[in-house]
């Protein structure tokens, strides 16, 4: 396994861990769990994950060009046929 999709593994249980430990125990500082969390999934696991699913692709083939119209147009005019 690739070492960012180890460690991206890894933030994930511990942010899941936090906001179910957050919600089941009764202790004073449960919500500040479930928050840290939260702020684990959004500003670490998710960028992560975001980085290792786009690394090496080309953002132009998702972009919304003149080429990439005339490509879907093509497309849809061949499946009407």
């Amino acid at each position: 396994m690739k070492p960012i999709k180890i460690i991206t593994f890894i933030a994930f249980i511990a942010s899941v861990a936090s906001i179910i430990s957050g919600l089941i125990l009764d202790i004073s500082y449960a919500q500040k769990l479930v928050g840290f969390g939260v702020v684990g999934l959004f500003l670490v696991v998710f960028p992560l994950f975001s980085y290792y699913r786009w690394k090496g692709k080309d953002i132009r083939d998702y972009m919304l060009t003149k080429e990439n119209l005339d490509k879907m147009k093509a497309n849809q005019k061949e499946n009407k046929i």
